[in-house]
């Protein structure tokens, strides 16, 4: 490969072809260079005045020749590897999905979320139907309802949080706590609670006993129940007026959660979720399920909630994929 002489390097060859020295490019009487061998060999400027410096120079500048040389071959041969690289490997099995999502889905996630369309909106009946087909693994799952709500709970006017009675059960078997004293002991034994005690049951409580599902507790242990807030509060299962679970009438309020009593709260994001039965319930009790979680949500409305209500409601089996629903078919449903 020819490589393009510099300046200083043609200099240097014409002055060996004059046969010219260090010296002659100097005055004698003044061995500092003039101004025409400054301009005409910028690179011999550095070795003036001393003698025999010529050959070191030609040196030099055969030495930068070859690094030049040398260089321009490596580049050259680094073009060239780059060229023959080879193409990337086409992805294959779940790597190749274009959802990143879905490449953590089982096979059998994928198979069952065919069945659905992602972005459409189905009625609610054909929707259940279609809930009921998607739930396939081996042990009888819940089946689930999630709304989006219009309301932001950091306000006191926009929270949500209330109960539904589901006609046709949960179909979970529900262990009832009870905290009271005197005559609503007895009371509650006779209504078929599970577990019955007073200060004796809060003292367990706080030792970790946590084997109930629901506490219901007597306004008059509400004092008592107060301390108890770090430890139950995180699970669900402090007693709340509005929740049902601090009453008087605590035989009507043990039958109501034996039977399908469901306490629900929007979450911060504004989300509700409730369950409303099992997937070896018919479809029929389902609906009427649905129906009950629905008309307890429209009925509860925040005060402070304003514009549209409901933003959007889906529903699903444990396992499975969820399930849009029309919003405005949904709230005007007539069974």
């Amino acid at each position: 490969m020819a490589v393009c002489a510099t300046h200083s390097s043609l200099m240097i060859a014409y002055a060996a072809s004059k046969d010219l020295t260090i010296p002659s490019l100097f005055s004698s009487a003044n061995p500092r260079p003039n101004k025409l061998s400054v301009a005409l060999y910028p690179p011999l400027v550095l070795l003036a005045g001393r003698r025999g410096s010529f050959p070191v120079v030609v040196s030099a500048v055969a030495a930068e020749a070859d690094v030049d040389t040398e260089d321009a071959e490596q580049n050259e041969g680094t073009s060239t590897a780059t060229a023959v690289l080879d193409p990337p490997k086409p992805k294959k099995g779940k790597a190749a999905l274009l959802l990143k999502r879905d490449r953590t889905r089982s096979k059998r996630f994928l198979e069952i979320q065919k069945l659905r369309e992602t972005k459409k909106e189905y009625d609610v009946k054909t929707a259940i139907s279609l809930l009921k087909q998607t739930a396939n693994t081996r042990f009888v799952e819940s089946v689930e309802a999630h709304f989006r709500l219009n309301i932001d709970p950091k306000y006191n006017d926009q929270q949500l949080r209330a109960t539904v009675s589901l006609p046709k059960g949960t179909g979970q078997t529900v262990k009832v706590a009870v905290l009271a004293q005197g005559e609503k002991v007895d009371e509650a034994k006779n209504a078929g609670a599970d577990i019955v005690g007073s200060d004796d049951l809060i003292e367990q409580i706080k030792g970790g006993f946590m084997e109930f599902d629901k506490l219901i507790a007597s306004p008059d242990m509400m004092v008592k129940v107060a301390g108890l807030g770090k430890i139950l509060g995180p699970r669900g299962l402090m007693p709340n007026p509005k929740a049902g679970t601090v009453t008087a009438n605590i035989p009507q309020a043990i039958e109501e959660f034996k039977k399908g009593k469901v306490e629900f709260r929007a979450d911060k994001t504004g989300i509700v979720h409730i369950p409303f039965g099992k997937v070896n319930f018919t479809e029929e009790d389902l609906l009427v399920n649905f129906l009950a979680a629905v008309k307890s949500v429209e009925t509860n409305k925040p005060k402070g909630a304003k514009g549209v209500y409901w933003k959007s409601a889906h529903i699903c089996s444990s396992m499975g994929p969820s399930i849009k629903l029309n919003i405005r078919e949904m709230i005007d449903f007539k069974p």
